[in-house]
């Protein structure tokens, strides 16, 4: 899925300004993505505030990056390398824009389970990039931090896409069942086990902003396992 640096250039902040225009759009339609959020509710409904205060400063660490893809030099040998490390992950958030630029177009029309077909592919593309393709960060290079926490901060917040797109998508109004409240916490202390502490924080926040969304014991419940996240994320990580 390589592309070459000129493609790179482009293809980058065409896809971040087509989701940002698909966001604004959002925002100040009528119906906006807050009203169809308010009438399609499920069990993995989040409390919609936790999304916005997510993408805000997670788009600052996307300028930073896109800053850095313009800022280097390929003709310099030391630069060159740290620009292979963004130029790599280009292709995979240039698609993850498009998918999530798309789906506002389709859930602001409440059609739902075309919707979620973006976020399906949104979110598994970015799921195969930071475990399959991902090098291990270096802290040394500037490069690496940043495309380490744009691609896992991305993948952290598609788990919360997947999970609330698919529940109204298929269950609207339905309550959480014991299978869903055992998926549930079944998958996030693996995806907390796998995880280091950037995307094992997102875990923590998607469960917090699920916590936030619910109400009664399943509330509680899900506030429990962001505990238990936490705790397994801070004893990896400590360990490492």
């Amino acid at each position: 899925m390589g592309i070459s640096y000129s493609t790179a250039k482009w293809l980058a902040p065409t896809s971040f300004l087509f989701d940002f225009a698909a966001q604004q759009y959002g925002m100040f339609s009528s119906p906006n993505m807050l009203d169809v959020h308010n009438a399609n509710l499920s069990f993995w409904s989040p409390m919609p505030y936790f999304i916005g205060g997510f993408f805000f400063p997670q788009q600052l660490f996307q300028l930073a990056w896109l800053y850095r893809l313009y800022k280097l030099d390929p003709k310099k040998p030391v630069e060159r390398a740290e620009l292979d490390q963004i130029v790599d992950f280009v292709p995979y958030y240039s698609l993850g824009n498009v998918c999530i630029g798309t789906w506002m177009i389709f859930w602001n029309t409440e059609q739902l389970k075309i919707a979620n077909l973006f976020v399906i592919v949104n979110s598994l593309t970015q799921l195969y990039y930071i475990f399959a393709k991902l090098p291990p960060m270096n802290t040394k290079s500037t490069s690496s931090i940043l495309t380490n926490i744009v691609s896992k901060t991305f993948a952290g917040i598609g788990v919360l896409d997947l999970l609330h797109n698919g529940s109204v998508a298929y269950f609207k109004d339905a309550p959480a069942t014991m299978t869903v409240k055992v998926v549930t916490g079944l998958g996030f202390g693996v995806l907390s086990a796998a995880s280091d502490w950037i995307f094992g924080g997102c875990m923590v926040y998607d469960l917090v902003a699920l916590a936030a969304g619910q109400s009664g014991s399943w509330r509680n419940l899900l506030a429990l396992y962001a505990v238990g996240a936490a705790g397994i994320v801070g004893a990896k990580n400590i360990a490492r």
